[in-house]
């Protein structure tokens, strides 16, 4: 195939490029950050219209949520680096004596990063970032669903590295998988669980680790001992974001009964301040990426559930910010990730139900807990598995550079984010050191019952 033996090509470039060990020196590694850091404000108008055109992203949001995103990671990598270069020696055992021992962190080699659509420069960008920093070669694939996100970040990418050592492959279903076919030294996937499985298998054939940052239904539950009106901002604020297209936005409200009318009150009057009377004509609300996906919402809305919102417009794939009330665990709402604007509201009385609900499904990448109880924050943490936690507000977590980002069982394999990124996309070596100086015979044949008396003593 044309397109395999491209692929093989712009590969081989860049394996040759890595075996140089230019990458390796942190003095061109500070650069490339630097570069890309440049270019990404240099370049933020373009990024900024492609962004607003793919999906109607608002200048705020998108400087908040995918450039300002990307240049802090820029600068704390920056400031991080040498010391995350830096050998790091541990001691070394009695048995190992004399002798110094130290892990260092050797560039894996060439990446392969495919980015997704919901935030298509931050979830392309942050990735590379560490890969970067890490001192390795990538090939980035951003998702074709934001077309026009796809070509900024095709274009950025072209201006600030020669294509032996960061290239950009765009296209579709066709190059994915042209591309995991292909022997990587790491893939770094963003996207659902059923492709997540995909390049899973792909990898396996090559023995290529992978990272896959996925999904899945995090749920957000609300105690009765809560502010109301902070809770309430805080999570129409997170769930409505991106016009609910976010991985880690709360997929449901899990709420005290006591409290529940009192929320959906609270609530509407926040949509309302965020997004006025008619969210449609808000310049700060985004829509739907595509029409597939605006057709798949739209089939999960029961509206004789609805209590706020509901409305759409198939011509500009927009859809209101929806509540829907009286949803039970066998609706339809709740088989899958909802992954847009709507916000199904269920009710318990007893916690613990709530926990065995919760439980009963998979791994959510996130969890929220509004509470004040120490008790109840404590019960929820140890009586649930989550790939991040926020409590008493909603996406926060991502914002920290020393919080590892990822998710566990069917929401994610990996992590990512600061240190944590840096080591993703390195190996740790351990290097051994010994002296001439000093060689027993313990561990040598013949073994005598007095070398295996020595031993035995310290099996004590």
């Amino acid at each position: 195939m044309l397109v395999t033996t491209k692929t093989e090509e712009i590969l081989q470039k860049q394996r040759c490029f890595f075996q140089t060990g230019k990458t390796r020196a942190i003095d061109f590694r500070r650069e490339a950050l630097k570069t890309l850091k440049h270019l990404l404000i240099a370049d933020r108008e373009k990024i900024l219209l492609a962004l607003k055109q793919d999906f109607n992203k608002s200048n705020f949001e998108s400087i908040e949520t995918e450039l300002l995103f990307c240049t802090r990671q820029i600068d704390y990598t920056l400031k991080n680096l040498k010391s995350w270069i830096k050998p790091d020696k541990v001691p070394a055992s009695l048995f190992q004596l004399p002798a110094s021992a130290r892990i260092v962190a050797e560039p894996l080699g060439i990446i392969l990063i495919i980015g997704a659509w919901n935030y298509p420069v931050q979830l392309t960008l942050s990735p590379l970032i560490s890969a970067i920093a890490a001192g390795n070669c990538a090939i980035i694939k951003p998702s074709e669903i934001t077309s026009r996100t796809s070509v900024a970040i095709a274009h950025l990418i072209g201006q600030a590295f020669p294509s032996e050592y960061i290239t950009v492959i765009e296209g579709g279903k066709d190059i994915v998988r042209d591309l995991i076919a292909h022997k990587f030294d790491r893939i770094f996937f963003t996207g659902s669980s059923r492709v997540g499985q995909i390049i899973m298998e792909a990898a396996a054939k090559h023995l290529t680790p992978v990272t896959l940052e996925l999904g899945g239904k995090s749920p957000c539950i609300i105690e009765p001992d809560i502010d109301l009106d902070i809770t309430a901002r805080r999570v129409a604020w997170g769930k409505f974001l991106n016009c609910g297209q976010t991985c880690i936005a709360p997929d449901y409200v899990l709420i005290h009964r006591s409290i529940k009318t009192a929320f959906l009150k609270k609530i509407q009057e926040k949509i309302e301040q965020f997004y006025g009377s008619d969210p449609e004509r808000s310049p700060d609300y985004a829509k739907i990426v595509n029409d597939f996906h605006f057709q798949r919402l739209l089939s999960a809305i029961e509206p004789q559930k609805v209590v706020i919102g509901g409305k759409s417009n198939a011509e500009t794939r927009y859809i209101a910010p929806t509540v829907m009330d009286g949803v039970t665990w066998d609706d339809r709402i709740m088989e899958e990730e909802i992954f847009g604007p709507i916000l199904p509201v269920l009710e318990y009385e007893d916690l613990e139900a709530a926990i065995a609900q919760i439980n009963a499904r998979p791994k959510p990448l996130a969890l929220y807990l509004f509470t004040n109880k120490k008790k109840t924050r404590e019960r929820v943490l140890q009586a649930t598995s989550s790939g991040n936690v926020c409590l008493n507000d909603t996406l926060m977590q991502i914002v920290s550079e020393h919080l590892p980002f990822g998710g566990v069982g069917e929401s994610g394999m990996g992590t990512s984010h600061g240190k944590i990124g840096f080591n993703t996309f390195s190996h740790q070596k351990s290097i051994l050191q010994r002296s001439f100086w000093l060689d027993l015979p313990l561990r040598y044949p013949p073994y005598t019952e007095i070398k295996a008396k020595f031993f035995n003593f310290f099996l004590r």
